[in-house]
Formats: C-alpha cells, structure tokens, sequence
C-alpha cells in the first residue's frame, strides 16, 4: 500500500498535468468544499468555496492554451495520519517570458487533510517571487498580463452569475456612475441601478428557467489602470417548460481599476441591422456574417 507521502505526491502530480491540459474535472476531484486559495491575481482575501475555485480556472487555461507550461519542477511533501503539507516550485510561463527571466518560477503550498479515507487538498497558496528586493511597480507588460487575466476572470464570473440567476453577483463590478448604451431605448442608461434594472429583466424573462451569457470570442486590452474588451454576446433563454432561444450582439466594455479593483465605467451592446428593412437582426445565431 502506498505511502501517506506516495499518495499525496501521485494526487498533486495528477493535479497539476490536469492544469496543464484544461482538465477542469480533474483538477477539482481531490479539492474540499471548503478549499482557500490564495492566488497571483486578486480577491485578496482570496478565492474562497469550491465554486469560486472552479471559476477561477478558466481564464488560465485560456492563457495555458496560448502555449504557456505549468509543470513540477521540485516537490516536497511532509505528511502525518491526518494532516499534510506540501510545497513546490513551479515552471509557470511562456519560452518568452523564460528566455526574458530563465529563473522565475511559481511557488505552490498545499495544505491537505484526510476525509473519508482519501486525502483533499484544503488550501492553496501560489505566488512570484519580486524581481527586486525594494518594493516598485511591475513591468509594463507584466502588470497588463495580470490585469487581463483579472478582467477574464470577472467575465466568467458574470457568465457564472448569469446562469445562477445571482444579481448581486452581476452587479458587484459594475461603477456607481456607469454609462450604458443597451439594446432598447432610451440612448443610455446613466447609474447603476439603472443597468442593475436592465439586468433584472433580462434574468427574470426566463421565469423559473436558466439565462446564459458567453463571450466566446472575448478580446482584452489593457494600458495602465484602464482596460476595454469586446466580443459578441452569446445569450441562451431556457424558460422552463417552453422552447430554448438563442440571440448574438455586439458588445464594448471599459473598465478602470480604483484601489486594485476593476469596475466597468461604460458598455455598448447593440444588433446589428438590415439595411434594406432598418430592422435589428436579433435572429443571428453563429460567429459567422450569415
């Protein structure tokens, strides 16, 4: 039978060929209900609940996709009956980012217990190490790829929150003095609680149904504390009980990031329109022009 030690090293090795390959279902099997991780970008009071861990992953697997490597450099791993720890280095990044800083590497902590007879990992702690030993503000290129990866993560969260019908959750990163341009009238929508009624009504028109909401083509850019994002909306109805339907828009986002937070200040979402009718083409249902 394998050791305490062997099991554990088998389980975080599984875990981190899971990251590297998308594998969302592996990387959460071995994770508690109530797992903390305390991460690279924010919350800084870290990503706390299973859930919460769960959307927090898409976003770096996009990133992951683009050809980056999360690979087990060096583990260490202490184990009692009970409890466990474990730490790591971490080769995380693209060959350009190592060709720039061959020696920079991901630092991983883990902290497991055993429950049920199989060990869970119940906190995660990943960081970089400064490239100064005084305090001062990331490179450039640094920070803005950080801060998309924070703005991607916001998005899954509002897709996420979209399909849990939570309006406290869409509303949360949203600017008290947002302008928004909708797809109805009037022009534009002025305050928070103005988009927070839109928003009510878009989730309340499925009844006791789900409404999705997707970027599938999201595009980020981000310069300092100012950051916008586009794509095309993909929105799912699913009343219960009633036919499915599907719409595409467009849709432009601006945030800005007060306190190391990001808040979107103005959105534009509109249908584009048949020349020969005036008419919105709410009926398009693919990425492509047809």
């Amino acid at each position: 039978m394998a050791t305490n030690e062997e099991q554990i090293r088998t389980l975080i090795e599984r875990w981190a060929a899971a990251v590297q390959r998308g594998d969302i279902t592996t990387v959460l099997q071995d994770h508690a209900e109530d797992i903390v991780m305390f991460d690279v970008p924010p919350p800084q009071q870290g990503v706390r609940g299973i859930d919460a861990y769960r959307d927090s992953w898409p976003p770096f697997f996009e990133w992951l996709a683009g050809g980056a490597v999360f690979e087990i450099e060096s583990l260490q791993i202490t184990a009692g009956d009970d409890v466990a720890f474990a730490y790591a280095l971490l080769r995380c990044g693209t060959e350009e980012g190592f060709a720039e800083n061959p020696d920079n590497r991901l630092r991983l902590t883990l902290g497991l217990r055993r429950q049920d007879g199989r060990w869970v990992v119940t906190h995660e702690h990943h960081s970089f190490p400064l490239a100064e030993t005084a305090p001062q503000d990331p490179a450039p290129d640094q920070d803005a790829a950080t801060a998309e990866q924070e703005l991607r993560r916001l998005h899954h969260d509002w897709f996420a929150a979209t399909a849990a019908n939570d309006l406290d959750r869409l509303m949360a990163p949203i600017a008290d003095d947002v302008v928004s341009y909708e797809h109805e009238q009037p022009l534009r929508y002025i305050g928070v609680d103005a988009v927070r009624a839109v928003c009510k009504a878009g989730l309340d028109a499925a009844g006791d149904g789900v409404v999705t909401w997707t970027v599938p083509d999201l595009k980020i850019v981000v310069d300092g504390d100012l950051a916008v994002s586009w794509g095309l909306n993909h929105v799912q109805l699913k009343p219960a009980g009633a036919e499915a339907s599907e719409s595409w828009s467009r849709g432009t986002r601006v945030f800005q990031r007060h306190g190391g937070e990001w808040r979107m200040v103005h959105q534009h979402v509109s249908y584009p329109y048949d020349p020969a009718t005036g008419n919105a083409r709410t009926d398009l249902h693919s990425l492509t022009t047809a």
